[in-house]
């Protein structure tokens, strides 16, 4: 074996320039999909944290009749005497913060222009809110007594040139179905790098939600995060009561899970594409180098080499070029995605109904993706590596020694 790898690694050396743009060109094909895949990996992982920490948490405790489609103040649809209940879901070990919210949905007039807004009334203390308060470029944080504070998210400030200390007004719907008018001032202006959510996002303290709408001691939902996500199912399981709905994060974002699966299925056949494509590179490589060393396949065969060892022979430059392949592809998918991880990529505020993006992707890769891209690659490669294989080991002795003519 050690023979045949000294052979392989000399008969590569004869043309370096062709074999080094061979391993390069298939190394770049491994790049590529690393870089693919840690992209994809951290654009699923940056929907589901932000749709985690921003939306749906990892589980919501509402009343039975609550549905997503609606932002109902209805009494059968709101909880009673939530606090109550958050502090019980507090005391569960796997549980991190509990805390109820309350949405109602408003109107904010700004000069000419009509916008529809979203009113989250939240216990400002709440772990919960942290997005929110490490997230604030300005001004102050909400405080649990404050009747006249809001926050306002970055992108509606810039939009209708909003500054901490403005007055602003709102018209915000009511359990009575009416409307309520009513002033508030500006504490802070909040970022979360979701410019979808951000924009028509207003927080202001439960307590005061609950006196506009007129829905004291009441809350649409329970809040809940967790220590760690992969409790999800167990604590689910521990909240299930009757006349009362407990859906964990998956439930609350079923395209997101759409998206995961069909990826999942379907991407391992798009990196076998990409890499048979570049893996051509080496087969064409093979083929010349097996119509220019006829007469030495020939000498080989006279001397008593067999076929299966000159098939051998080929596929061992085969496997070196590949793994030559494999290391460019790492050096150079690895500093891509070194970048892409450290920097990110900005999109912007791509507006994927269904799911909540962050205005900037992160890559992430995982050391099994890279293992299994390195695999797939290196057995693409050989077997690509058998046609020009099987060509120099079906070459009979004598027509190859006469340059390959009978």
């Amino acid at each position: 074996m050690i023979q045949l790898i000294k052979m392989a690694y000399r008969d590569l050396g004869r043309n370096r320039r062709r074999s080094f743009f061979s391993a390069l060109a298939h190394g770049l094909g491994l790049a590529i999909l690393i870089f693919m895949a840690a992209f994809i990996n951290g654009e699923l992982r940056g929907a589901t944290d932000a749709s985690i920490r921003l939306s749906s948490g990892h589980i919501q405790v509402r009343a039975e009749s609550f549905s997503d489609d609606k932002t109902s103040l209805a009494w059968k649809d709101l909880l009673e005497d939530p606090d109550q209940l958050a502090g019980q879901i507090s005391t569960l070990e796997p549980v991190l913060a509990a805390t109820p919210r309350l949405f109602a949905s408003g109107v904010y007039n700004a000069k000419d222009e009509t916008l529809g807004i979203r009113i989250i009334g939240i216990e400002p203390d709440s772990e919960a809110n942290l997005p929110y308060r490490n997230g604030l470029l300005s001004g102050s944080f909400l405080t649990a007594d404050d009747r006249q504070g809001i926050l306002i998210g970055k992108p509606l400030a810039e939009k209708n040139d909003i500054q901490v200390g403005d007055s602003i007004t709102l018209l915000i719907n009511t359990s009575e179905g009416e409307i309520d008018e009513q002033s508030f001032t500006v504490r802070g202006i909040y970022t979360t790098d979701t410019s979808s959510l951000d924009e028509i996002t207003i927080l202001m303290p439960i307590s005061k939600a609950q006196a506009i709408t007129r829905t004291e001691n009441h809350a649409s939902i329970i809040f809940v995060l967790l220590k760690n996500t992969d409790q999800t199912g167990a604590v689910a399981a521990a909240l299930n009561a009757p006349n009362l709905q407990v859906v964990t994060w998956k439930d609350l974002n079923p395209l997101l899970m759409m998206m995961d699966d069909l990826i999942a299925s379907y991407i391992y056949i798009l990196y076998a594409i990409v890499l048979a494509i570049t893996s051509t590179v080496i087969v064409n490589t093979l083929i010349m180098t097996v119509y220019e060393r006829t007469r030495e396949i020939g000498i080989l065969a006279a001397l008593g080499m067999r076929s299966r060892r000159i098939m051998a022979l080929f596929l061992t430059e085969s496997s070196l070029l590949a793994i030559g392949g494999i290391v460019i592809g790492l050096i150079i998918g690895g500093v891509m995605t070194f970048f892409a991880t450290k920097y990110g990529f900005y999109i912007g505020d791509m507006g994927l109904t269904g799911i909540i993006m962050g205005d900037r992707v992160f890559a992430h890769m995982k050391a099994a993706d890279t293992i299994v891209l390195s695999l797939i690659s290196l057995g693409i490669t050989l077997l690509a590596g058998f046609l020009p294989a099987a060509m120099a080991a079906r070459m009979e002795p004598v027509a190859a020694l006469r340059g390959g003519k009978k």
